[in-house]
């Protein structure tokens, strides 16, 4: 050991022994052990040759491919033959595949906002997936999976946990009408009342501070009293033409029931009554059709007893309009109407966070692309497997995960038991769409909420949420910040953790090593493979029966990279810098390097 300005340092790494199981759990061992069998590597995904890329990585002894196919437009450059190849390649090395399909928005929601066409385009894209990936293995049920949303900003929750707990310090509102996005912070509000939700005085030097969710719930009802007060104010108008010219108009209406009246033949002051009428019947209609598209918004986008009390009010309202040609009843009908609609209490949710919207559409879209796959392919349909995006995109978390995978199975579930064809039950529907419809954990997206200010502990316990829902598994490190790729056991990433919170069913998954930024710097020099440090890193036993040695003991047998210098230095370059016994000092210690062939070692010295 030597001293050096206040601290110790050790020149050589003695002390610790490589014969220890858990040996390097302090510097790169993650304490989770993963059979070799359970790991798989991906393809380029820059390459539409898969054959090529896969055949080189299997050659590395994976048993396991998967086939990132996450570009759009290299996915559509792979010729169908390919995939046949893959089929009979798989079959000849005794590996099984799996598919990571497009990585493209779901839920329809682009920089225009909300489209359903968008939407569809999209399942369209994912059924399209499905089939291509089922000729790669037609007798079994091959796992593809897709990302959960794509380019959409999530919101920036303080704590992360259901829709009824969790707090934000932004969020991103949908408009459920149009798709229109708005972000809505954090604020310290001052108000010469000031009066906090619960009715109590606030100091207003003090101020309040309203959370997203507060001010969001303020916006929805702001906006949705202003725009039936616009109806309300051209109907007003329509009543003050009415009972200006209301004896008049009556007179007019009263006569025109004559079978003799004649339009052409009217007085000047029948004239001016019937110019009257048809301005203010032309306020009536813009009314009553404004009156309808909101009552069409509160009951659409409306809770189920918001719909309750609208449904009384449409008896009622129809029996006041019904038949009824009197246009200062049907004004009265009108206007009990929009005093109805403009009810705090019946105020749909027109805004909603980006989460929430984004759960509701692309639950449609994944359950709708399981289904038709199911109606072609029955018991050999491919899995569809919902993956976690980076943290910081919608619908990134392990709550929303689980939610949307269990919309989408509900999706499912209404569309096998109401097919028309060959409807199924509800119970059998359910064990379909849980076989048909899980999750993919990607270890390293969940890792990049520590950016957000989140610790370890929240990444644990959001891993755990995934669990019952889990079929496959992604394996990259990272810092918690940005997107990028390592073996694990180079990042923080806390798998032993994560690993033991997904339980039987994370230990029974594939687990798949993505390194792009690894392979990127590393593996196209040729110099080192991701393969070799994700063993070191997971402790992977180096014998297939499942016990030690383990690699993350390699440095008893040769220097691989987590030890810490590149290639094979043992043994003569450590006895030439360390010295032998106690015949010579060390290099370090102002010793020389030995010259010549003779090794120490070998007994001969010049």
């Amino acid at each position: 050991m030597a001293r050096e300005e206040g601290y110790t340092s050790k020149i050589y790494q003695g002390g610790v022994s490589t014969l220890e199981p858990n040996y390097g759990s302090k510097d790169f061992f993650t304490g989770y052990r993963a059979t070799g069998g359970s790991l798989g590597l991906t393809t380029d995904p820059r390459t539409a040759n898969i054959i090529k890329e896969a055949s080189s990585k299997l050659s590395s002894g994976v048993k396991h491919m998967e086939l990132a196919l996450v570009s759009p437009e290299i996915f559509d450059s792979i010729p169908r033959q390919q995939f046949k190849e893959m089929k009979q390649l798989s079959k000849l090395v005794g590996s099984t595949v799996s598919v990571h399909g497009p990585v493209i928005d779901s839920s329809g929601i682009g920089r225009e906002g909300f489209s359903e066409m968008n939407r569809e385009s999209s399942e369209r894209r994912i059924v399209e997936t499905l089939n291509r990936s089922h000729e790669i293995d037609p007798n079994g049920n091959i796992v593809v999976t897709f990302h959960s949303a794509e380019g959409i900003q999530g919101s920036d929750w303080k704590v992360i946990g259901s829709p009824e707990t969790r707090e934000g310090k932004r969020i991103i509102a949908v408009n459920r009408e149009t798709g229109r996005m708005i972000p809505i912070e954090e604020e310290r509000k001052y108000y010469p009342e000031m009066v906090n939700e619960e009715g109590k005085k606030v100091d207003l030097s003090k101020g309040e501070l309203y959370s997203p969710e507060r001010s969001l719930r303020a916006h929805n009802a702001t906006e949705w009293d202003n725009s039936v007060d616009q109806v309300i104010f051209n109907k007003e108008r329509a009543d003050e033409i009415l009972k200006k010219h209301e004896y008049q108009i009556r007179h007019l209406l009263d006569e025109s029931k004559n079978p003799k009246f004649n339009l052409n033949e009217m007085s000047p002051i029948q004239k001016e009554a019937y110019q009257n009428y048809r301005i203010m019947e032309s306020y009536i209609q813009d009314v009553q059709s404004h009156a309808r598209a909101f009552f069409n918004k509160a009951y659409k986008y409306g809770t189920e007893d918001q719909r309750k009390v609208l449904q009384e009010v449409a008896k009622k309202y129809a029996k006041n309009m019904d038949k009824e040609e009197d246009p200062l009843k049907k004004s009265n009908a009108m206007n009990e109407l929009l005093i109805t609609l403009k009810s705090s209490a019946l105020a749909p949710e027109m805004n909603v966070p980006i989460e929430d919207f984004a759960t509701e559409q692309s639950s449609k879209t994944f359950g709708n692309a399981a289904f038709e796959a199911y109606k072609k392919f029955g018991d050999k349909t491919p899995i569809l497997s919902i993956e976690n995006p980076p943290a910081g995109f919608a619908l990134s978390s392990g709550e929303d995960l689980r939610t949307l995978v269990k919309e989408s199975r509900k999706k499912f579930i209404e569309r096998a038991t109401s097919d028309p064809k060959n409807p199924v039950s509800k119970s059998e529907a359910e064990q379909l769409a849980e076989k048909f419809i899980g999750a993919t954990w990607d270890v390293g997206h969940i890792n990049m909420i520590r950016s957000k200010g989140h610790d370890e502990k929240t990444i644990i316990k959001e891993s755990e949420k995934i669990a019952p829902f889990l079929k496959h598994v992604h394996l990259s490190d990272n810092f918690g910040f940005e997107h990028t790729e390592l073996p694990m056991g180079m990042g923080n990433v806390p798998m032993k953790e994560i690993m033991q919170k997904l339980g039987q069913k994370g230990f029974e998954a594939k687990k798949v090593i993505e390194a792009g930024q690894w392979w990127q710097h590393f593996g196209e020099q040729g110099k080192f493979s991701a393969l070799i440090p994700s063993l070191e890193g997971l402790g992977s036993p180096i014998y297939s029966e499942g016990v030690g040695p383990y690699w993350n003991q390699a440095l008893g047998f040769q220097q691989g990279y987590m030890t810490g210098l590149e290639g094979n230095w043992l043994p003569n370059t450590n006895y030439e810098t360390f010295g032998t016994g106690f015949s010579r000092l060390p290099q370090e210690l102002g010793g020389s390097m030995q010259q010549g062939t003779g090794g120490r070692m070998g007994g001969g010295r010049e």
